[in-house]
């Protein structure tokens, strides 16, 4: 490779085309390399050389100037050569170029529209290296694209072409993406190795518990011992291997027994305890659990020292949320934390910090999920005013705007008098009635004209308490709005037996817990009969609990494979980046008075 350029002769530039060009055959034509030389010098002896010779040189300059990260030069250069001069192997290099280029944009639309160049039928002609840069562009973008799937079956294929860091790189990357997709999408390939993959990530996604997991790779790997992941399980399963031979033997369970938060510290340690009890019934060995009283603690520093000095491996608790906010502006912590509460959102805490709990922003992302997948598009929202209902409004709206929907307007319930006049400006009902009076005016006789709504709401999103629900619900009729759909949020929902209170609120769709959607489940009768006040809205607080003594377990296993989820009674269960338990709930709809269950919508 030359390390300078200067006035080149003939036999010199030959020199440098040979150092910028191999030739896999004739019909192919030459494939650019990128030599030891600036971007301006290429430029400079493309501009005194031949076409053919020209093109090799700024595809090279191009090349070059990318790995510099410098991508409005590279496209510029790349623009100055023309597609239609090129031979194959060359058009292959610049649609792959292309490609990379549009996704350090971040259009991968626009990369896979590039790689679909006739030229690319004629890959596979190409040496290795190339093949492989040009697919993994392509399995870069198809990810990028939301095709998952795709991504992963173009990774397998590209497998065999890497070596070293590129292929453990792909090797992970294979993972991340199968283990992503939902159980459903895991079904027989007829690739040998991608099915392997797929049918690895079934196996870790459907087993219950991490013994069961781990028995399930091992046999396996045992059935599939020439499969790649096989030969080298991906990170994510070797640190579960890890964590699988370190069973959860003591968990402290930090809750407050007096004071006012100390009927909400019964309900989640009576469903905590509940879950142990029933977990025992099984044939795998359970956690012992310690009781600690949040109320008489002096100081974090000093329960934590208890605890180690108990054999605590794990903490669940606590529930107040300025204890929660004290932990997670600490750099770390020396036991892994199960908070039960949440801190401020957008503050990073230490890594052994992991929090659950009844956030009424899951709902409101809920109701946003479901909305769009029953088809509407156009929303308008009640909430109440005041710092919760702005947090919910702006969850929903942050969630129903990333799923593409339109958020008109928004109102904020206050007093109830002024509830009539609050949904007729959300659905400009005086607009109405001032055209009708103005046509009246021009007409100089009465007009026999109803106020009509805007047309453009497909439904209202409402965060709302069970006296303003049965207040709201009236009200839009009475305003002409009572055909416009209603999805709430499980706060309008009383879980009382007396079904008169829910007859104002006929055909509201809302989000609940399985615990108060299912009576029939075995943990929640069992709970009932010794505390029935559990069948009522408390019954979401012992939900709360059975689930943060199911996922105590389980919370490494969560963060290793993001994708996982468990089917909890207060929702199924998955663990974000910012190791926050989400919700996503079930669906049902007042019917005459009655609750009942909807289908699950597909997301």
């Amino acid at each position: 490779m030359i390390a300078c350029l200067r006035p080149l002769s003939a036999l010199c530039l030959a020199g440098l085309l040979a150092a910028c060009a191999s030739s896999p055959s004739s019909s192919l034509g030459e494939l650019p390399r990128t030599p030891q030389a600036s971007v301006e010098q290429l430029l400079q002896q493309a501009s005194e050389s031949k076409p053919e010779q020209a093109a090799l040189l700024r595809l090279s300059a191009a090349d070059l100037a990318l790995q510099q990260q410098d991508i409005g030069r590279s496209a510029r250069i790349l623009e100055q050569v023309p597609m239609e001069g090129l031979k194959p192997a060359q058009q292959i290099f610049a649609s792959t170029l292309t490609a990379e280029l549009a996704m350090a944009r971040n259009q991968p639309k626009s990369a896979l529209k590039a790689l679909s160049h006739p030229s690319l039928e004629r890959l596979a002609e190409l040496p290795a290296e190339q093949q492989a840069r040009t697919q993994l562009v392509r399995a870069r973008a198809l990810e990028a694209d939301g095709q998952t799937l795709p991504a992963a079956r173009e990774r397998v294929f590209i497998a065999p072409l890497l070596s070293g860091e590129a292929a453990t790189s792909n090797h992970e990357a294979i993972w991340a993406l199968v283990s992503s997709l939902p159980v459903d999408q895991l079904q027989a390939s007829d690739q040998t190795d991608l099915a392997g993959w797929l049918e690895l990530a079934r196996l870790t996604k459907t087993s219950a518990t991490l013994v069961e997991q781990q028995a399930a790779i091992d046999k396996w790997r045992e059935q599939n011992p020439d499969h790649p992941a096989a030969k080298q399980l991906p990170q994510p399963l070797g640190k579960l291997k890890e964590i699988a031979g370190q069973p959860l033997t003591k968990i402290a369970l930090l809750l407050p027994q007096e004071g006012q938060l100390a009927s909400v510290g019964r309900a989640l340690r009576d469903g905590f305890i509940a879950a142990h009890y029933q977990a025992q019934q099984g044939n795998q060995p359970q956690p012992s659990i310690k009781l600690y009283d949040s109320s008489k603690m002096t100081s974090l520093d000093e329960f934590y020292r208890q605890a180690q000095a108990d054999g605590i491996q794990l903490v669940v608790g606590p529930l107040e949320k300025p204890l929660v906010k004290q932990l997670n502006a600490r750099e770390q912590l020396p036991i892994t934390t199960l908070a039960l509460n949440y801190s401020d959102a957008g503050q990073e805490g230490p890594a052994q910090l992991f929090q659950f709990g009844l956030a009424a922003e899951d709902e409101a992302r809920e109701a946003a999920r479901r909305a769009w997948a029953d088809g509407m598009r156009s929303a308008v929202a009640l909430v109440p005013r005041g710092e919760w209902g702005d947090r919910v409004l702006k969850a929903f709206q942050q969630s129903w705007q990333a799923e593409g929907g339109r958020l008109i307007a928004a109102e904020h319930v206050d007093q109830p008098v002024a509830l009539a006049q609050q949904i007729a400006d959300l659905f400009q009902l005086r607009q109405s009635e001032a055209r009708a009076k103005r046509l009246q005016s021009t007409l100089g006789t009465p007009v026999a004209a109803h106020p009509t709504r805007r047309q453009d709401v497909d439904f209202i999103f409402l965060a709302a308490t069970p006296q303003q629900a049965q207040q709201i619900k009236p009200t839009l009729a009475f305003q002409y709005a009572g055909d416009v759909p209603v999805y709430a949020t499980s706060h309008l929902y009383a879980a009382g037996s007396d079904q008169s209170q829910y007859l104002d609120l006929n055909g509201i769709r809302f989000c609940e817990t399985p615990w108060l959607l299912n009576g029939s489940d075995p943990l929640r009768q069992q709970v009932g009969t010794q505390w029935p006040q559990a069948a009522g809205s408390l019954g979401r607080l012992y939900a709360m609990g059975a689930d943060a003594y199911r996922l105590a377990p389980r919370l490494t296993q969560l963060k290793a494979l993001p994708e996982s989820k468990i089917d909890g009674l207060s929702g199924t269960l998955s663990l974000n980046p910012a190791q926050r338990i989400e919700r996503q709930l079930p669906w049902a709809e007042f019917r005459d008075g009655q609750v009942q269950r909807l289908e699950d919508s597909d997301s």
